[in-house]
């Protein structure tokens, strides 16, 4: 439960960030527990996250703003593990570290500015740009389904450990705005909810039948996923059917024998 002084610290930082937002970033806290934030970073131009919607909690302790909140972003980015406790300076990984003058707002921004560069840390993961530009044109899907689990929901997550498997349902109690939004744009581009692909790209009918989401990183993987498929239906037939050519030889053989054995 919030002290009063981080009750009082939080709202006033909720009517500050609500009337003056900054740039790429929106959040809020939950209904239910004013410790429990909830954020979207919309990913900025001129980076393999554009467009993309990033979501994540803040779990603020009870003593804040003498102690600094656990940071995890829950949709999958190519740069931080989802759902995990990142490691900031502005984190509760380094609690003597924070500044009680930050806001949520500093906060957020620092985690922005962290997620745009390369340096590593606990909870952040290396990827290529195409990987993350094809996470980000998934991004809306992912938030709305729970990666596709929507169709076996069991209910909400707990918090602060939200994972793919709840279906959304968290990312809708606290988003329910742009869940709606979100569901409009996977119908209007014909996204498959139970995988994130577009279901209206044919394929030559040549080639293998791929389903190809949309986003600039998703030809890339749509490539991968071909050649692996040629590669494996050109190894088929000889491990269909690696018996019977392992009898054959055989027979061939034994046969060669007999005939060279009769003749001398």
């Amino acid at each position: 439960m919030a002290t009063r002084a981080a009750q009082k610290r939080l709202t006033r930082e909720y009517k500050s960030i609500s009337e003056n937002p900054p740039p790429y970033i929106t959040a809020h806290p939950s209904e239910s527990n004013i410790l429990e934030w909830h954020y979207i970073i919309t990913g900025p131009e001129a980076t393999p996250y554009h467009g993309g919607q990033y979501w994540g909690t803040l779990i603020f302790p009870a003593n804040y703003p003498f102690a600094p909140p656990t940071i995890r972003m829950h949709t999958p980015s190519g740069r931080f593990q989802p759902s995990t406790r990142l490691c900031l300076s502005i984190s509760d990984f380094h609690p003597k570290s924070f500044n009680p003058a930050w806001e949520v707002s500093t906060i957020l921004i620092g985690l922005l500015s962290f997620m745009t560069s390369e340096e590593m840390t606990t909870g952040s993961i290396s990827s290529t740009d195409a990987e993350r530009r094809f996470l980000a044109a998934r991004s809306r899907w992912w938030n709305s389904t729970g990666g596709g689990s929507h169709l076996k929901s069991g209910g909400p997550a707990t918090k602060g450990n939200i994972k793919a498997g709840d279906g959304g349902a968290k990312f809708k109690s606290e988003w329910p705005d742009v869940d709606a939004e979100n569901w409009k744009w996977m119908r209007e581009n014909k996204v498959d909810p139970a995988t994130g692909n577009r279901t209206d790209l044919g394929a030559p009918s040549c080639g293998p039948q791929l389903g190809i989401a949309a986003g600039s990183g998703h030809q890339a993987h749509a490539v991968v996923d071909a050649v692996i498929q040629q590669r494996d239906a050109g190894q088929g037939f000889l491990l269909r059917n690696k018996l019977f050519l392992a009898g054959a030889l055989l027979f061939v053989y034994a046969l060669i024998a007999r005939v060279l054995g009769e003749g001398s």
